[in-house]
């Protein structure tokens, strides 16, 4: 069974977007992954099919509802569907590559996206979702969100990337962000292809890669790197 994915949206036009492209547009088409965006609005409240309302305590803004959440996603997942339940949110936990690889070698995700000012939090509890963040900053809905999580996920699955240690050699990979890459031509600009990776030494070369990931990680992504030892006690 191919990897499958359920996104649950008032916006399911958006839906595969850029992922009906390249590497994972051919991959879809192959039948690698499945994808079916539904509409939440179908499981609305009354004749205009409403799906928020007024926060609790007042404030700014509308807050999608549990009960309309809840039938949409009990209809998306019923009993026994293992795939996790996802939910696009910048208080989430952040996604890092390990997640991405644990999500892309199961089953597949059911991922909600959120839009106004949140959802109520009493769908977060009672249908187990887990919080999922992209960065620290906030978006207008969680569609664009969740396309960068399915992104992630689909050049994993088996087949997708051409070549198979392209997942393992890039950034996060083994805690560090990735060397520079260069090719032809030998010279632009003044700016020469360091010597080590035209030398066919492939000790050296690694040695060199390796030690770029570290510079480069210590400089931008000090957050990465490990604590200093201490030096033992005598």
């Amino acid at each position: 069974m191919s990897w499958r994915a359920t996104i649950l949206t008032l916006f399911p036009e958006m839906f595969p977007g850029p992922l009906g492209h390249s590497l994972a547009g051919d991959a879809f088409a192959r039948g690698a992954w499945a994808l079916e965006a539904r509409q939440i609005r179908d499981h609305g409240i009354g004749r205009h099919r409403k799906v928020d309302d007024t926060p609790a305590g007042g404030g700014p803004g509308m807050v999608m509802r549990a009960d309309v959440l809840a039938a949409a996603l009990d209809a998306a997942a019923p009993a026994g569907d293992e795939r996790p339940r996802l939910l696009m949110s910048p208080r989430g936990r952040p996604l890092i590559q390990g997640r991405v690889r644990e999500l892309a070698s199961g089953p597949g995700v059911v991922v909600l996206c959120g839009r106004f000012e949140g959802v109520d939090e009493r769908v977060i509890a009672g249908r187990g979702l887990e919080e999922v963040s992209v960065g620290d900053y906030v978006l207008s809905g969680g569609e664009v969100a969740a396309l960068a999580l399915l992104d992630s996920c689909v050049r994993l699955l088996p087949g997708v990337m051409g070549a198979q240690d392209s997942g393992t050699e890039e950034s996060f990979e083994g805690g560090l962000l990735e060397y520079p890459h260069y090719t032809r031509p030998r010279d632009w600009e003044d700016r020469p292809i360091p010597d080590v990776l035209l030398s066919g030494d492939h000790a050296a070369i690694a040695r060199w890669r390796r030690g770029e990931a570290v510079r480069i990680t210590a400089e931008r992504r000090p957050d990465l790197c490990p604590p200093p030892r201490k030096p033992a006690q005598r």
